[in-house]
């Protein structure tokens, strides 16, 4: 028999549990489903907590699914909960419910987990390529957004805007005045918390109960039924899905359990799904959303399913692999690397550094422009994004963000506390941040022109003042780009050495019998 894998997924709405084995051409075949619909969100937003019928519930459909699992000969078995357990005040004491009654732990997963779960089963299912893609997934308790350009996720939102949840909050009175509150609310921090100019226009799939619904409601209504082969991979334009959702919220709850299309267990709040889902829509400009009918637990057994990893590839081959699949500049960022090299064999261990600080150092200079791929207005914040959600980089997480905070104050702003993810870090992390953004900074603008116009550099460490001396490829090359470029990135430089920093262009006059100085 072949290893078979199953994935259970607690949320805030259902439990659903997916057993799978690989085939003989490498892709998961499911051999059995299991579903219920214990509602653990079900008054979360009043109370705050996890409700006992919900709780006893669960548990119930968890032993059903566990003991369905070992009869099947399962041989991996993953178990995690979503935002119901996530956010509740006895979500804790609920997880230890359900080791100590079914001898299984649950894994309590963040929304960052989640998105990129539900990720990781679109881009098995969809060919995403090198364009901008959007996945949105609404739960019971939560949405989750991945931003991924050439199938690299870029930015992970989690936000409170869950069907059950909205439903509890905006759609226990007037539904018609409801949602516009409902929507007004989700529009506010959609557009706070996502950059739409930089994603309109991204092909937007949507994955959970509410776009698999609106698909097959979407179905019906054109074509009297589902469709033989599923909803899977259908669009749904913004008209239609604006006409359904205005139909359905001028219905009562047990008119909805009669459309056809729709689970009658979600007539209560595919309302405020659908109308998160029209947000998500008008955020991104997007004409359409692509149906998918797979979700966090196909994308819990894709991971559960993969071989263990073979040798990883050497950093450098990896770093420059990562930089290519994002179209960036490698002749920029060599360069970076070469004359960084130069500024801190002199300054490192002046600023603080360790040896290890060079790699790193390396890595943002390969890696600070990688952003350039989303949008070049804002590269370095992308780049930030793009970094920090790389786990194929090979480095670890802790060293990772720093790559990934140095790369985005490569340009503008310097680092500041109040930038949260900067904050966050410990003290020693931030000490590193700043020193490697401050070379990386200089090393970047001496090459602002791209061309590599630097061919050395000589420092002069004064006691009031470093002067960088720097010398062209060619005795014909003009360097004022160049040395304004670096110029104006000196600043945080300076501040950490308590000097002045000075750049200016190296006389040329007897350099060949000078030995260079650093």
């Amino acid at each position: 028999m072949t290893e078979r894998f199953a994935a259970i997924d607690v949320g805030s709405n259902s439990i659903r549990c997916l057993i799978a084995e690989r085939g003989e051409d490498g892709h998961l075949n499911v051999v059995d489903e299991l579903k219920d619909q214990p509602r653990l969100a079900r008054g979360l937003s009043a109370s705050g907590v996890l409700a006992e019928e919900s709780m006893a519930r669960a548990l119930e459909s968890l032993g059903r699914m566990i003991q369905a699992s070992e009869r099947r000969g399962v041989a991996r078995l993953a178990l995690v909960a979503t935002s119901a357990v996530r956010d509740a005040g006895n979500g804790a004491e609920f997880a230890e419910r359900v080791k100590r009654e079914l001898g299984i732990p649950l894994e309590v997963i963040d929304g960052e987990t989640e998105a990129r779960l539900a990720f990781l089963s679109v881009s098995e299912h969809f060919a995403i390529g090198r364009a901008r893609a959007a996945v949105a997934d609404i739960g019971g308790g939560s949405l989750e957004l991945v931003l991924a350009v050439g199938g690299l996720v870029d930015q992970v939102v989690s936000l409170p805007f869950g069907a059950v949840r909205l439903t509890e909050q905006y759609l226990a009175g007037d539904v018609g005045d409801g949602v516009r509150r409902l929507r007004a609310a989700v529009r506010q921090k959609l557009r706070r918390a996502v950059p739409g100019r930089d994603w309109a226009g991204a092909k937007l799939f949507g994955s959970g109960g509410t776009f698999t619904n609106l698909a097959r409601i979407a179905a019906a209504r054109d074509h009297g039924t589902i469709p033989p082969g599923g909803i899977h991979g259908s669009a749904v334009a913004l008209p239609e899905l604006q006409r359904i959702l205005e139909w359905l919220g001028a219905m009562n709850v047990e008119e909805r359990r009669r459309v056809k299309g729709l689970n009658a267990q979600r007539a209560d709040i595919i309302v405020a799904g659908l109308a998160v889902a029209a947000e998500v829509l008008e955020l991104f400009d997007a004409p359409k959303v692509t149906v998918s009918a797979f979700g966090l637990r196909e994308g819990l057994l894709i991971h559960l399913a993969r071989p263990a990893a073979g040798q990883a590839p050497a950093r450098a081959t990896a770093l420059r692999r990562f930089a290519e699949r994002c179209r960036a500049d490698r002749r920029h960022g060599e360069q970076t690397a070469r004359l960084a090299r130069v500024l801190f064999d002199r300054l490192g261990k002046r600023l603080g550094g360790t040896p290890d600080d060079w790699e790193l150092l390396e890595a943002a200079c390969l890696l600070h422009d990688v952003g350039q791929i989303v949008s070049y207005r804002s590269h370095h914040k992308h780049s930030y994004h793009l970094i920090a959600h790389a786990e194929s980089l090979p480095f670890a997480p802790r060293e990772r963000l720093v790559i990934a905070l140095a790369s985005r104050y490569h340009r503008k702003r310097p680092p500041t506390k109040k930038h949260p993810e900067y904050a966050r870090l410990e003290p020693e992390d931030r000490a590193r941040v700043r020193r490697i953004a401050a070379l990386l900074r200089v090393a970047c603008g001496l090459d602002r022109g791209h061309v590599s116009a630097v061919e050395d550099l000589r420092l002069k460490l004064l006691p009031d003042r470093l002067v960088i001396d720097a010398a062209p490829r060619l005795v014909t090359t003009d360097l004022k780009l160049e040395l304004w470029g670096a110029q104006r990135k000196a600043r945080l430089l300076g501040k950490m050495l308590g000097r002045e920093v000075v750049v200016r262009a190296a006389s040329l006059e007897g350099e060949a019998a000078k030995p260079r100085e650093r």
